[in-house]
């Protein structure tokens, strides 16, 4: 089953069922308004949604209409929290070797996690806004998930049954403004302006083998510009699955549902395969060169991400997204 949310009934928009080749969706005020609402009532609304979307593919749904990608928000289109991890510690290796610091023990045991901001996530079209070229612009492709309510305490393995959607996100980073927010010691706010997701999030029934419970082993597909920037694989060199972030966010706290739990930028050892962000392609350089060769994005710019299933088709559907300059509104 898949699910997105169209731009429209306010600002959690509106709850579709959408159909499996994202061609054709339908709207379910009838089990659920929202999203949020949907996973706040998870044993009660997926059967029913199940339905609809059995419908759907048999071409029986009442009220289908096209499905167009660019009138879709982000399917959770503001979430009570999201923390995101750094589950391919690979990635920050190779930031830190490019410094010349060395990797702490612990970052192999125990995740890295930012609380970042939730109130607003943008659709898969949504343009990125950004103030200023310098401020560093990148992307970062990831995948994330929704969980139902998950209990204080809960194991890595009780954790999984706690994932009820996966998605693909772009947690768009602003790399020049991120040191010196590190180096006052207290996390990211200004170099982490809104996520992106992809038009729907999928259970993880419709993501077949590739899906273990807590990772899921297909590639991740970038480009920058039309040209193809990396293709690392999720479940290659992963050294935290959901499952554990999970587990680590609800440490000290319980999370409720509509919780999103992000990945952190996927990231192979191969470099064969291209990178998931500039910054590590251009930390790759300086390690291999002594400086970096590739700029961030500029105005103007356009990324894709996408993940596609084992017969070539999109499971998420695209992140198409163009980078803009905000003028600031009165």
């Amino acid at each position: 089953m898949k699910l997105g949310t169209l731009k429209e009934g306010g600002r959690d928009g509106t709850l579709i069922v959408v159909s499996r080749d994202l061609a054709r969706a339908v709207r379910v005020p009838q089990v659920a308004p929202t999203l949020q609402r949907a996973l706040d009532t998870w044993a009660e609304s997926e059967p029913k949604l199940r339905a609809v979307a059995a419908a759907l593919e048999a071409g029986t749904a009442t009220g289908a209409f096209t499905f167009d990608p660019a009138l879709a928000a982000a399917p959770l289109p503001r979430a009570y929290q999201w923390a995101d991890g750094s589950a391919y510690v690979v990635h920050v290796e190779l930031v830190r070797k490019a410094r010349g610091v060395e990797l702490p023990p612990s970052f192999w045991t125990d995740p890295l996690m930012y609380q970042g901001g939730s109130d607003g996530f943008i659709g898969s079209r949504d343009d990125i806004e950004a103030g200023d070229e310098a401020w560093g612009i990148d992307f970062e492709s990831e995948l994330g998930v929704f969980v139902d309510d998950v209990p204080m305490g809960v194991s890595p393995e009780a954790a999984r049954g706690h994932i009820k959607l996966v998605t693909l996100l772009n947690d768009v980073s602003l790399r020049n403004l991120i040191p010196g927010e590190l180096n006052k010691g207290f996390g990211f706010f200004h170099g982490k302006p809104a996520t992106a997701f992809a038009p729907v999030a999928a259970t993880p029934d419709e993501l077949g083998t590739a899906w273990n419970g807590a990772s899921l082993n297909l590639p991740v597909l970038s480009s920058l510009n039309g040209v193809s920037f990396g293709q690392p694989n999720a479940a290659t060199d992963l050294t935290f699955d959901f499952g554990q972030l999970i587990a680590h966010a609800a440490k000290t706290r319980h999370l409720e549902a509509g919780s999103v739990i992000g990945s952190g930028t996927v990231a192979n050892r191969d470099a064969s395969v291209g990178c998931s962000c500039i910054a590590e392609k251009r930390v790759r350089e300086t390690i291999d060169t002594g400086a970096p060769t590739t700029p961030f994005m500029r105005f103007g710019d356009r990324v894709r991400l996408e993940v596609l299933d084992a017969a070539g088709e999109t499971i998420f559907g695209a992140i198409d997204q163009k980078v803009v300059r905000y003028v600031a509104r009165p």
